[in-house]
Parts: C-alpha cells; structure tokens; sequence
C-alpha cells in the first residue's frame, strides 16, 4: 500500500519538540504533509524565529519520515507561528488545552502566583546545594552532580540561584538562551540538564547591585516563570552563606533537601557548618555532605590530601547526618568547568567522574524517599 499524509503524521507524533518535550503533532507544529511517490514533503511551525534547534528538528522529521516504508527521501522547510498559535501551545504544554488559566497559574508574571515545587503532588525532588562560603567548588558540584543525574536517566533542572556569582550556565556549555513562548521562558537544555540563570539577562562582566526585595522577586520568577515541566529533580545552586537569597529559597520551597558542600581543610568546614545550621532552623532537612577537592592523585598513583582531611565527615557528624562522597581535586574539572565542558560528559570513566556518579547513585535510591512519605503526599 503507498503511503498516504495520515501515515506520515503518525511516524511523525512520537517526534517531540526538543526543548517542550511534547510530540510536535500535538503541539501543532506540523503544518503540512504532502507525499509524492518516495518522496515527502513535510512543514514545521517552529515556535519562535530564529529557533536554536532547527536542525535537530530537522534531524528527528527526517529519521521519523524516511522510516515509513517505500519513503525514501523527506525534505522538511520551516515556518513559523502566529501568536494565537504559540497561546496555544503554552495551553497544550501544561496539560489543559480547554483553559488557560491553569497554565497563566503556574507561569505568570504577576506577584502571587503559586510555586509549583512547593505544592504537595509535585513529584519533583528539590535538591539545595549550599555552602558557608565561596571557594569550595559548589557550583561545579552542582553542574556535575545535574549531569550525573541526567546520565542515570532522570529529568534535570538547575536553578543558578547565586544571583551575584552565576556561573552555571559557562560551566555547564549553554549554546543559546532561554526561549520565550507567549510570555512563557522556555530554559534551554545541554547534556540533559534545563537551566534558568541571571546570567542569562546581565553580562558576565556587569555586577548586579540588588536589595533583598529584588532578590526575592527574581527567584520567584525562575520558579513560577519558567516551564520546568515536572522534572524528576531541580538542583538549585545557592550563594555562598545565609543572606537574603537562601532565606527566601527556604520560603519558597519548603520540601528541598540541603545538601552542603566543604572541602577537607578545618576552616571551611567551620564556615559550612553554618549553612547547615540555617537549614535546620529554617526546618529544611540536610540530607549529606559532599566534600570536594579531598585529594589529588599523582602519576604514581599516591593521593595528595592538599588541603588535608577528616572535613567532610567532621561536617556531617556536627550537622547529624551523612558524608555522601569525596571529590578528588583533578586539573580537567577546573578546565572543564572554565570552558563548558564538565567533566562527568568530558571524561565520564575519570575518578573525579565517578566519584559524582556514586553520590548522584546514592541520592536517588539510598536516600529517595520512601512510598509511606510519597503516599502522604498523595504522589502514589
């Protein structure tokens, strides 16, 4: 039987939008399917002009179409939506094409608007990772525990919450910037990792010189402006101590984790320990220590502990809880991490790398949370 334009566009709903992970069918981003003997010609709608992942589209129509046997060859040309059109779409994403307000609910640009993170049936773990002080490589922990995660199969999102210090978005080598869909911000996504970052909207170069109101307002909208879409688990990279930021994140999501960052030596455990101190007094649980920089291994094998050692566990036993790994201190992280290139995607069987592997192994079974406490939440 030949191929008609109805067989064409079943091939073609399995094929999702790269950054809205939703079938482009669906999306009505197919705009025409015209079948001429083995050849095909198919339309896409893309959602904004100039779309960074034009030829990934390109690539999964192609492969989608030319699949179908007796086609041969599928050619694919662009156009893009109206904004009616991308209104819709903002509707389909959010799972409630009869009404927009659910979505205008859950990405708004107004004061109030609810932080979907925070509610009880968001399946979505929230993973706090904080420090007492700058220097301890927290936001290299972040990028690559993020991309460890992603490797074991899970949905990934960081919020670069170190709104003075951002960072994420060099280290973990963001081609493009967020997408904008009816108001909606789309984050863009690399190794399997969204993120959202304020160095996204200022220059690496320009200090952002912000009160603690303004602080609070631009968190809350990378949490309630952003389509995250669920994700498995947000890491949030918070700035270095107890200021304004960490306390307005402990507000806006009183379900995360702290997991807190130190290195070997005894003064930044000193200085760590605080951190961990103003989680529990603002009742958010420290789930682990990561101590990073243990050691650095020569070309004899013999490990160097740089900056000493015992930091990581002393932390974790002041704080009462567990020290999930040790990073050893590897020249390719910090290269990595200047160039956007991490370490876990660069040298994924390194000893750096799998010391990530093991605490992201550790955090999303030993320390997942238990059916009884998914039920409370109504989860399962």
């Amino acid at each position: 039987m030949p191929v008609t334009e109805a067989d064409v566009l079943e091939a073609l709903r399995p094929v999702e939008d790269p950054e809205l992970h939703r079938s482009i069918v669906d999306l009505g981003m197919v705009k025409g399917v015209a079948v001429d003997g083995g050849t095909v010609a198919v339309r896409v709608a893309l959602t904004v002009a100039g779309c960074p992942l034009r030829a990934e589209i390109t690539n999964r129509v192609t492969e989608a179409a030319e699949g179908l046997d007796g086609i041969e060859r599928a050619d694919v040309d662009f156009t893009v939506m109206t904004d009616e059109e991308r209104a819709a779409v903002r509707e389909v994403v959010h799972g409630d094409p009869a009404s927009t307000a659910g979505s205008q609910a859950a990405h708004g640009h107004a004061e109030g608007r609810a932080i979907r993170f925070a509610e009880p049936d968001c399946p979505t773990r929230v993973l706090l990772v904080a420090s007492g002080k700058g220097g301890v490589g927290k936001s290299s922990v972040t990028t690559n525990l993020a991309i460890s995660l992603a490797q074991r199969g899970k949905s990934v999102a960081v919020v670069d919450a170190d709104v003075w210090g951002f960072s994420i978005p060099r280290m973990i080598g963001v081609q493009h910037p967020p997408m904008v869909i009816d108001g909606m911000l789309v984050p863009p996504e690399t190794h399997g990792v969204r993120c959202i970052s304020m160095g996204f909207f200022a220059e690496e170069d320009t200090p952002v010189i912000w009160r603690g109101p303004m602080l609070h307002k631009a968190l809350e909208q990378f949490l309630t402006d952003v389509y995250w879409d669920d994700p498995d688990y947000l890491l949030v990279d918070l700035p270095p101590g107890t200021g304004d930021i960490a306390i307005s994140l402990a507000s806006f999501l009183p379900r995360g984790e702290v997991y807190v960052v130190t290195t070997p030596q005894p003064a930044a455990q000193k200085v760590a320990q605080r951190a961990g101190f103003m989680a529990q007094k603002v009742n958010l649980e420290v789930k682990g220590v990561i101590e990073n920089m243990s050691w650095f291994t020569g070309d004899d094998g013999t490990r160097y502990e740089l900056f000493g050692s015992g930091g990581g566990e002393e932390l974790a036993s002041t704080l009462g809880t567990k020290m999930l790994g040790q990073v050893p201190l590897v020249p390719a992280l910090r290269e990595g991490s200047d160039a956007g290139r991490p370490i876990t995607v660069e040298e994924p069987d390194g000893e750096a790398s799998r010391a990530f592997a093991e605490v992201a192994r550790t955090i999303d079974v030993d320390l997942a949370p238990t059916r009884r406490y998914h039920r409370e939440l109504k989860i399962v």
